[in-house]
């Protein structure tokens, strides 16, 4: 066993369980559960924007580039075969890995570029007519969103959106108002997990229950919760949920992939699919093998820490930021207490006169802290996301480096 394989075991077996409302900051400053030794990142540096994209574990690159290497060996047969040692035969192993970490078979996994190529297919792959509509909120990413956009744009489909305003924490509020907002002509609900802005955790069940009860499909953007939080697609009772290998998973960028449950399949029909369902068939054309060979590897390295340690030592993380964001009186924070609609994701809106680019710009540059700037349609603010290489000598770090800039700012 290679020496990142047996630290990614015993930080697993010596993390006690840490409960998101009291965290063990002992713990988290001698436990973080990835040594920084395996990452590549800057040795000063101090990342806390995983949401956006986690950083790659060398051991991860480095079986990446072992796959591409033997592919090269002998191109057509590595690439094509359906041989069990073929690479392309390994990379299509990794939908059952996927199907393990999220809870549902190989066959209803196919494996995509990152989450907005996941929603993008689902979009192309659902008969919609012009006048259908598509409910989402008004807190979706980008990605999330554009390939619903560009369907109305393109066949005539009307795009409505639930509104959830920054802050607002009333899930059952929240379920009362997608219920409301359904119309004859809703044929889609599509909302995310865990949401971008603010790491609230969506409910997610209740809606795809109503969704169901009304015919209507529900896709779950789950770029923010697979790798930060258990994932379980039977639970939530959605019929496609799509993700990133980038972001919380730490895996290869350019990796991904989508559940599409088995009885929603009649209606949702990806070309990728249409001769079968293998990665690198026919209709799938071939794939980024190596990287799918990287994204694997990284599964199996998560599942052997297990999701309900990393959840609880991200939680507890997570709630050592919050509790130091409240005290720092110029913030008003945004993302949901510590407790069950909490996620690693927080989030706090700045003063007006304090221009959120630039604070990300400062925290980088001036303290070498990676931080997110909020979006600014949704609030002028920063994000913080912190991952199971981090340990609260980070959080007391980047809020020095804040509680410094914002003197800078009132002085």
């Amino acid at each position: 066993m290679d020496a990142t394989r047996r630290h990614f075991l015993q930080g697993a077996a010596a993390l006690p369980a840490i409960a998101s409302r009291a965290p063990d900051r002992a713990a988290l400053d001698n436990l973080p559960l990835l040594s920084r030794h395996e990452l590549g990142l800057e040795p000063d540096l101090v990342y806390l924007n995983t949401a956006s994209a986690g950083p790659t574990p060398k051991r991860i690159l480095a079986r990446a580039i072992e796959a591409w290497q033997r592919l090269e060996t002998e191109p057509v047969y590595m690439g094509y075969s359906r041989d069990p040692d073929s690479v392309v035969a390994a990379a299509d192993r990794v939908r059952g890995k996927a199907a393990a970490l999220i809870g549902c078979t190989a066959d209803e996994i196919l494996l995509t570029r990152g989450t907005t190529d996941g929603i993008t297919t689902l979009a192309n792959s659902i008969r919609l007519r012009e006048g259908d509509r598509v409910l989402l909120t008004d807190q979706e990413h980008e990605g999330g969103e554009v390939a619903w956009q560009h369907r109305q744009w393109r066949d005539g489909i009307v795009v409505d959106r639930v509104s959830i305003p920054v802050g607002d924490y009333d899930t059952v509020a929240i379920v009362a108002r997608f219920a409301a907002a359904i119309t004859p002509r809703t044929r889609v609900i599509c909302l995310s997990h865990v949401l971008s802005p603010t790491g609230l955790r969506m409910p997610v069940a209740e809606i795809a229950a109503i969704a169901r009860s009304r015919g209507i499909l529900c896709i779950v953007d789950g770029a923010q919760a697979v790798g930060s939080i258990a994932v379980n697609v039977r639970t939530l009772g959605c019929d496609a949920y799509a993700t990133s290998g980038h972001k919380w998973l730490m895996g290869p960028k350019g990796t991904g992939f989508v559940f599409i449950s088995q009885a929603a399949a009649t209606e949702i029909q990806p070309p990728q699919w249409f001769i079968d369902r293998a990665f690198g068939s026919n209709s799938a054309g071939l794939g980024p093998i190596p990287l799918v060979i990287g994204l694997g590897q990284v599964i199996d390295d998560i599942m052997l820490i297990g999701m309900a340690r990393i959840e609880a030592h991200n939680l507890a993380l997570r709630d050592l930021c919050y509790a130091a964001l409240a005290n720092i009186s110029a913030l008003r924070l945004v993302s949901p207490p510590p407790g069950a609609l909490a996620t690693p994701l927080v989030a706090a809106a700045l003063p007006s006169n304090i221009d959120s680019r630039l604070m990300r710009i400062r925290m980088h540059d001036r303290h070498r802290v990676v931080i997110k700037m909020a979006e600014k349609r949704w609030f002028n603010g920063i994000r913080f996301s912190p991952h199971l290489f981090n340990g609260s000598p980070d959080i007391d770090r980047a809020m020095t480096a804040l509680r410094a800039e914002l003197r800078d700012w009132s002085a």
